[in-house]
């Protein structure tokens, strides 16, 4: 009986960790998507730093409130004094985080390098590199276009075999991919880049749509806009095949697949099994949502490598913690279960524009045979 409690104990307790992430997600999604309906940017920085500086202000005017209605009662002296200067240091503290985080943080890049190693990778394989990118959300640079151009030539400066991506080129929109064409058409590697879609690009947040179907002929829009503007190989429940002589590596792709016991819900739109039909020997799996991986990928299949994006981890990581753990069992970087690997990379876009010590990732992941 004890043991039951604590299991239900556990279970709401993960399960409010989860609400509460994702209400701060939601949230900040929302007012960004809002905001950029109407606004550049720096506008956007602006208005979230004052209703975020107006929010963290009230409090310890209530707190002082509270106390000047108590000492009315138990007749004690309080003065405002610590209360108001401690708002203004609360505000200004935040303002200087945020600052940090438009201006700077939000385009501070990390290169990470992973060493794979497998027995299934065949020999003509061993030292093929793959450069995962994820989360590009193209407005975020709509301020500042050459920093996408400076990720791009990052990109290619690792030399890479193949790019994959793993989803969320937009936000709300498909027309925010447009002005950046030519730029990530300069994108370089042997054998293409390869993407799957993402939550926003099945465009969910998107509310000037008048029909169900006007959204999906949106979506069919920026797939193709995806395979034939950008020439990139598009992956919806597919599978890729890359040849090397006679050994291959399968690069297996789905839709946005998201699981119900973590993160906050999207949409599902995965096939893995369709996707990793007719398939064989050493297969890499593009999802966008990491809690796929747990959810489906672990329990039923045997694929030993797993490419993800989404959490952003939060676009916040201080001493090592993100938020983004609230809601998610994996936030960002390597996990390994058994023979299984999960990456998740944190993204070169933001939703709300700044990021603080979670910095964008280019994650270039060289193969070798065990």
């Amino acid at each position: 009986m004890q043991s039951q409690f604590i299991f239900i104990e556990i279970v709401v307790k993960r399960s409010i960790k989860r609400e509460i992430y994702s209400i701060f997600v939601c949230s900040k999604m929302k007012f960004s998507v809002f905001c950029r309906k109407k606004y550049d940017m720096t506008k956007l920085m602006i208005l979230a730093s004052l209703v975020l500086g107006l929010v963290l202000a009230v409090i310890p005017h209530v707190l002082w409130v509270i106390t000047w209605i108590c000492s009315k009662c138990f007749h004690f002296s309080v003065s405002y004094a610590p209360f108001g200067i401690s708002a203004l240091a609360l505000v200004v503290l935040l303002w200087l985080i945020l600052a940090y985080g438009f201006f700077i943080g939000r385009f501070r890049l990390d290169v990470n390098h992973i060493e794979y190693a497998n027995k299934d990778i065949p020999q003509s394989f061993d030292g093929y590199k793959i450069v995962h990118i994820s989360d590009l959300h193209l407005s975020t640079f709509d301020d500042r276009p050459s920093e996408l151009q400076k990720f791009v030539d990052s990109i290619n400066a690792q030399n890479p075999d193949l790019i994959c991506f793993t989803g969320d080129l937009v936000t709300i929109g498909v027309s925010e991919a447009e002005p950046y064409t030519s730029i990530l058409r300069g994108l370089r590697a042997t054998d293409g880049v390869v993407s799957v879609l993402g939550n926003h690009d099945f465009l969910i947040y998107a509310r000037n749509f008048n029909s169900v179907t006007e959204r999906e002929n949106a979506v069919i829009q920026l797939a193709e806009y995806e395979k034939n503007e950008l020439n990139w190989n598009l992956l919806r429940n597919e599978n890729y095949v890359v040849q090397r002589g006679d050994d291959k590596i399968t690069i297996v792709g789905v839709d946005n697949q998201c699981s119900s016991n973590q993160g906050f819900r999207t949409i599902s739109r995965g096939d893995l099994p369709r996707a990793v039909q007719g398939t064989d020997g050493f297969r890499i799996l593009l999802t966008h949502d990491p809690s796929h991986w747990r959810g489906e990928v672990l329990p039923k299949t045997d694929i030993p490598l797993t490419l993800s994006g989404h959490t952003h981890a939060a676009q916040i990581k201080l001493f090592g913690k993100t938020p983004a753990s609230l809601s998610f069992i994996e936030t960002d970087g390597l996990y390994t279960e058994g023979d299984q690997s999960l990456y998740i990379n944190v993204g070169l876009g933001c939703t709300l524009p700044v990021r603080i010590g979670a910095n964008a990732e280019i994650t270039v992941v060289t193969l070798h045979q065990k």
